[in-house]
């Protein structure tokens, strides 16, 4: 069975659980949401990607 989630989604339950359980303020994770917009558009944005699309690969080639 294959689990397919976004990286958008996954991400959002991350900061939910971190400002809900480990004291992350509402302020903070709206920086760190700012900070991921401007990174979308700046000249580092298709490195990222490519960073993020490997390691999805990886993780999604690991057998359980």
């Amino acid at each position: 069975m294959a689990l397919s989630i976004s990286a958008v989604v996954l991400l959002a339950i991350i900061v939910f659980l971190l400002v809900r359980k480990s004291g992350l303020k509402a302020g903070h994770a709206a920086v760190c949401m700012l900070l991921g917009f401007y990174l979308a558009s700046s000249s580092v944005a298709p490195t990222l990607h490519q960073l993020t699309t490997n390691v999805a690969g990886m993780i999604g080639n690991l057998k359980f």
